[in-house]
């Protein structure tokens, strides 16, 4: 009985002493630099907001906030970088359903867990991509590639920078019964390039990586992939108002850090991410791109990215896609 009396009072020592610890990191925290890895390069949606989030919560802290892109390997890269650092709230990941909700559903040996390896912080918004073509291409409409692919099946191809870019492409694809091949990028502004350039005939980007080139008159927006026009470019219809029934998919952004972080210190980062959501950067960011703002706490995004997951399973399965 000594033995088992010792044992609980070790252990709720343990318990006070690591507790004490956990709020003493969260009060001192941040006290040095953060930084947000991408898994997407430099100028893509993910890389833009990240900085606009490091900008104001260096200036809320007066501590540095670093946006490192580190694009690649379906995001596999940015994802095992984050999950090997130390759990202490200063190697952060800023992402997107991607790694999070659907490359457990499109790769069979996924080299992470984006449960069991991550704390999660704090959802942050919600947002729709756009169907665009080359400015110059002869595709005026959804129709008119519709049209196309069934006159040359398996000659049209799609660009994809993302998991969101691809699956969105592949719904379109089963919904409308058309045969186009699928040409991957490390990220979206690559496949924008490669758009402009005449080298794919079309793809979804997301709104943050494409409005900027449609408002410039380098792409030409077909519809929107949301249930509700952006208004960004408010003139472009829906794909279900462009014909496509049935038609809606989006994509989210969330900040999470290394399982095992404090859990005052995971509640420390989304205080300060929800702080950043209020400021003008943000706001201003947010109506640029028609995203939604999407605050959570930490325990409501880890279920929220659960239902996110059988969700994303289904399109997955449904849009026909093998995993890899």
């Amino acid at each position: 009985m000594k033995n088992t009396s010792w044992g609980k009072a070790h252990f709720l020592l343990l318990a006070v002493v690591g507790l004490h610890v956990s709020l003493a990191l969260a009060q001192d925290y941040p006290s040095k630099s953060i930084k947000f890895i991408v898994p997407f390069a430099a100028g893509s949606g993910s890389d833009q907001a990240a900085r606009t989030y490091a900008q104001v919560i260096s200036q809320l802290t007066g501590v540095p906030v670093i946006v490192e892109p580190k694009p690649g390997g379906n995001g596999f890269i940015a994802v095992q970088n984050v999950a090997k650092a130390q759990p202490d709230g200063y190697t952060a990941l800023y992402t997107t359903n991607t790694t999070h909700a659907a490359n457990e559903h499109l790769y069979k040996n996924l080299p992470y867990d984006p449960i069991k390896d991550f704390a999660p912080v704090a959802l942050l918004s919600v947002g729709h991509m756009a169907l665009v073509v080359n400015v110059n291409s002869k595709y005026k409409s959804v129709e008119d590639i519709i049209v196309e692919a069934k006159k040359r099946p398996g000659e049209l191809n799609f660009g994809s920078g993302s998991s969101s870019s691809r699956v969105a492409s592949e719904m379109f694809k089963q919904l409308a019964n058309i045969n186009v091949k699928s040409i991957p990028y490390k990220s979206n502004p690559m496949s924008i390039t490669d758009l402009m350039g005449g080298q794919i005939d079309f793809m979804f980007t997301d709104a943050a990586t494409g409005v900027p080139q449609i408002h410039a008159n380098k792409l030409r927006a077909l519809a929107v992939s949301g249930q509700k026009r952006l208004a960004s470019i408010a003139s472009i219809p829906t794909m279900e108002e462009a014909g496509i029934k049935g038609y809606d998919m989006s994509y989210w952004n969330a900040v999470y850090l290394p399982a095992g972080t404090p859990s005052a210190v995971v509640n420390k980062l989304n205080e300060l991410l929800t702080k950043a959501a209020t400021s003008a950067e943000v706001q201003n960011y947010l109506r640029f791109t028609s995203a939604e703002l999407a605050l959570s706490s930490p325990e409501a995004l880890g279920q929220f990215q659960i239902s996110e997951s059988a969700r994303w399973g289904k399109v997955i399965k449904q849009a026909g896609i093998e995993a890899e």
